[in-house]
């Protein structure tokens, strides 16, 4: 009893709050009413003779009959001239000013018109039960008195509710800031009602479970069919009771027929009420509660073909009497959508992929979700208002081709017997004819609808929806075939499908380009040129060995941003930005693109295949969405571009630097220092593109892949790689290893940092420069030690000759870079020139002093002084010659 007095509460709570809206809204018109009204000013009479009002200044208006009322509004009506002085007649009417609304007592208006009948409603109910909660725990009554005293006190707030009704229809009663009393009584009948029945099964086994459904039923529909009287708030209980009814009379042995043939007739009710009263909330309760009923018993043995009947049903009724523009519907309103029907007819194909994937694809299920995917399709033809319902059947059609394609359960092993026992047991995959046929229509259908629905529309949208669903579902489903038939092997048949579906779409591009303007004709027409370069990709894709979904679909972009460059439609470009995205995802996924063999032969290889064909494509895409606009698309596909073409060149060096394993654990010097040259040479060259197109993505990457060279350069060669430390082999003199790690890595960051000397801040510039110089000393250096010491340079003493070897060649090297800053005039150059040369005197006078002995002592000392007066001679002719005696004596003058 503690429970039902529970749901009565939430019951008549959610009756209070419909029934509090309702009032709100009604005083707020009757306020907006009020202020309407003039208010005229009239002087004071005096006393009245005997016989006339006693109000003289409430004018006495003769009653007009209702056929005789004048129509001009209130502000037009005169007042008898017997009743206004002389001087207000003449005066000039000033324009009447509303007044506020008049203040009436709001908190005793509410108490007494509406808190007292909500909460009495709501005693009457509790009272009932507890009157019988009393009579049970007394022992006053017997059960069979206590389900017939509930039976009549039910009876009694019905009719008590249905005479009120008519009273105030009598009495012409305002239905105004009052709660509606007859329907807060009938709202407590019928929970009484529920309450009684349930208690006389559930309680006392008075009634068996049929007789129980069919009270419950039949209290439900009473209440819906009262709900055309009484309001929304008794539908909605209605609707509860009915649809919870079956859940309160449990069975071991259901009967699925009984059930879905009660809730088709709920259905049926609760749609008609909805259709009627114009209840959309209505409607879309009653989806979502036949949805639950038809997930419960998913799998249940016996349960399929009642199942298929309850959507049938459902989805007939909806077209009958929800749809827009069919049959008994609301009427249609062209260039319009109804996203209610809409959504109730998405509720049932969604119920109908649930009803298929639980009953493992069988045909009868499968057949009824192609029948309602095509009534959906039929529908949305009629109508245009419920085209949104094309993209629900769509997708629910197509998931269920795609999880038959990847689910193993279809998957049978198969063993021949006979003559044939010795062959090994073979696989096959369940119900090919089945979802081969399923494909095929669906393509079918919304290819050919999609397509003759263009110009016979009002609203552009549409025109979008029938031709992207036209689209995309023949591409989706041919791409599931593929991969469940072949599982993404070369197929010339599904290539040859995908040439054929190419020309199809062209075909119609065509014949669309040559019509006259429609709503969405020129999207339409780009979308379908969009799905012809798909399907090309797809068969390039099917046709080529390993050519895998990633690289149709980074082959897609080009073409589709050429369409969006002839046809300029926002949309082709937002696909690009999905597809981009769809490719980065399935390499994060898999980076391995085209499997684990990518052969031996180097660059031209299923590297170059799996991520260079796809930079290529970002690369042009890019260009051509350039044309009209740096936007997020054009900057997404710069973007895959660049990081697509650092991956093509990185694996492409660890596959010609470990002879084919790109999955060798180990890397080497040699390897490390091509990849870091790389990445100088794209910085490089990302800053002459950035130069050119001022482009964020340019800017961006450049710095990206700067900073990685540059801590490569500081990590890798520096520590990790580095052939002292490590004792790694570098190879013979001057042609080695040496040379591809420090080497050409030091010109290439010599050349970006006179590159980037007037477009980058000077603190970047000057990082750049001295890790050139640095690379550039470490190479001379290691290759001074490789000619004395061989291929192994690590942990070995060094010789006289060899440390003055080092401070000759380092004296070379800045005299080399002076040379280069005179010839080019470069100041830095110099600079780092004079660098190098305190370097070399720092060893000299710090070391060499120390260490060396004998004659290499000598020679350095002396090798260092012949320089320096070089380094000076060369000053002083060169960049400060002496001046002319004529400019100096000037010179001293003007100081």
């Amino acid at each position: 009893m503690e429970f039902i007095s529970f749901v009565v509460l939430v019951v008549v709570l959610a009756t209070v709050m419909k029934m509090r809206g309702r009032v709100s809204a009604l005083e707020a018109a009757v306020a907006r009413l009020d202020a309407l009204i003039p208010r005229v000013p009239l002087p004071a009479q005096p006393a009245a003779p005997a016989g006339e009002s006693p109000h003289p200044e409430r004018p006495e208006i003769a009653p007009v009959p209702a056929e005789q009322t004048p129509a001009a509004p209130i502000e037009a009506q005169s007042i008898p001239a017997e009743r206004v002085p002389e001087d207000t007649v003449a005066a000039p009417a000033a324009p009447a000013t509303p007044e506020a609304p008049r203040q009436y007592g709001d908190l005793e208006r509410r108490f007494g018109t509406q808190w007292v009948v909500w909460i009495g409603g709501l005693a009457l109910a509790l009272g009932g039960m507890f009157l019988v909660r009393y009579s049970i725990e007394a022992g006053l009554i017997g059960p069979r008195t206590r389900i017939i005293l509930g039976s009549l006190l039910a009876m009694a707030l019905v009719g008590l509710g249905e005479y009120a009704r008519r009273r105030e229809i009598l009495a012409g009663y305002p239905q105004f800031n009052s709660a509606h009393i007859p329907s807060v009584l009938t709202a407590a009948g019928t929970t009484v009602a529920y309450a009684v029945v349930y208690a006389a099964f559930a309680l006392y086994d008075f009634l068996s479970p049929g007789l129980t459904f069919i009270l419950l039923a039949a209290v439900a529909l009473a209440t819906l069919a009262a709900a055309l009287l009484h309001g929304p708030a008794l539908a909605g209980l209605g609707l509860v009771g009915a649809f919870v009814a079956p859940a309160l009379v449990g069975s071991k042995d259901p009967n699925y027929w009984a059930l879905y043939l009660y809730l088709a007739v709920v259905t049926a009710a609760a749609f008609a009420l909805a259709r009627a009263r114009r209840w959309r909330w209505l409607a879309i309760s009653t989806a979502v509660f036949s949805l639950v009923w038809l997930v419960l018993p998913l799998g249940a043995q016996g349960a399929l073909h009642p199942q298929l009947f309850h959507l049938v049903a459902g989805f007939a009724l909806t077209l009958a009497l929800i749809a827009s523009g069919l049959l008994f519907g609301p009427e249609a309103e062209r260039g319009r959508f109804d996203l209610v029907s809409s959504g109730v007819l998405g509720c049932y194909l969604l119920g109908a992929l649930f009803v298929v994937v639980a009953n493992r694809h069988a045909d009868p299920a499968v057949l009824v979700l192609f029948v309602l995917c095509a009534a959906t399709v039929g529908a949305a033809w009629r109508s245009e208002m419920i085209a949104p319902a094309l993209g629900a059947a769509a997708l629910a059609g197509v998931l269920i081709v795609a999880h038959w394609s990847v689910s193993d359960f279809f998957v049978v092993i198969s063993s021949p017997g006979g003559p044939y026992s010795a062959v090994p047991p073979v696989a096959k995959l369940a119900g090919l004819r089945t979802h081969l046929l399923l494909g095929s229509a669906l393509a079918a259908m919304f290819g050919a609808a999609g397509y003759f629905a263009q110009g016979r529309v009002r609203h552009p949208y549409s025109a979008m929806i029938w031709a992207g669903l036209a689209v995309l579902t023949p591409l989706i489903v041919l791409i599931a075939l593929y991969y469940g038939v072949t599982g993404f092997v070369r197929s010339i048949p599904f290539a040859a499908l995908a040439i054929a579906l190419a020309g199809l779409f062209a075909a119609a591009t065509e014949m669309l380009n040559r019509r006259t303007f429609a709503p969405g004709g020129a999207a339409a027409t780009a979308i379908f040129a969009a799905g012809a370069i798909a399907s090309l990709a797809l068969a390039f894709t099917f046709a080529l060995e390993r050519g895998w979904l990633t690289i149709a679909l980074a082959l897609m972009v080009p073409g589709i941003a050429y369409v969006a460059d002839k046809r300029p439609l926002p949309l082709l470009r937002q696909i690009c930005i999905v597809l981009v995205l769809l490719v980065l995802v399935r390499l994060l996924w898999d980076p391995r693109i085209v499997g684990d063999d990518v052969g031996k032969t180097p660059i031209f290889n299923w590297l170059l295949f799996g991520y260079g064909v796809p930079a290529l494509a970002f690369w042009i895409g890019g260009r051509i969405l350039r044309r009209r606009a740096d936007d997020l698309a054009s900057r997404s596909v710069e973007s895959a571009a660049i990081t697509f073409t650092v991956l093509t060149l990185m694996l492409q060096i660890r596959h010609f630097m470990n002879d084919g394993n790109v999955y060798r654990p180990q890397a080497s010097l040699g390897e490390i220092g091509l990849q870091i040259s790389t990445l100088l040479a794209m910085t490089i060259g990302l800053e002459r593109i950035c130069v050119r197109t001022a482009s964020v993505v340019h800017d961006a990457a450049a710095r990206i892949i700067g900073a990685l060279a540059l801590v490569g350069i500081l990590v890798s060669l520096g520590i990790h790689f580095n052939p002292v430390i490590t004792g790694e082999p570098v190879g013979g003199a001057f042609f080695n290893t040496l040379l591809i790690g420090y080497g050409i890595p030091a010109v290439l960051m010599a050349i970006l940092a006179r590159m980037i000397r007037k477009t980058r801040p000077t603190a970047v510039y000057t990082i750049a420069a001295v890790t050139a110089i640095t690379l550039a000393l470490v190479y001379l250096t290691l290759e001074v030690r490789t000619i004395f010491h061989g291929p192994v340079i690590g942990g070995v003493r060094t010789s006289d000759a060899e440390q003055y070897a080092y401070s000759a060649v380092w004296l070379a090297f800045g005299v080399a870079l002076l040379l280069a800053g005179i010839a080019v005039k470069s100041q830095p150059a110099r600079f780092a020139s004079a660098a190098v040369v305190l370097l070399t005197v720092a060893k000299v006078f710090l070391y060499d002093l120390a260490g060396v002995e004998g004659v290499f002592r000598a020679l350095s000392l002396i090798c260092l002084g012949l320089t320096l007066i070089g380094i000076g001679w060369l000053y002083q002719r060169l960049l400060f010659p002496p001046r002319p005696p004529e400019q100096a004596a000037a010179g001293q003058m003007s100081a």
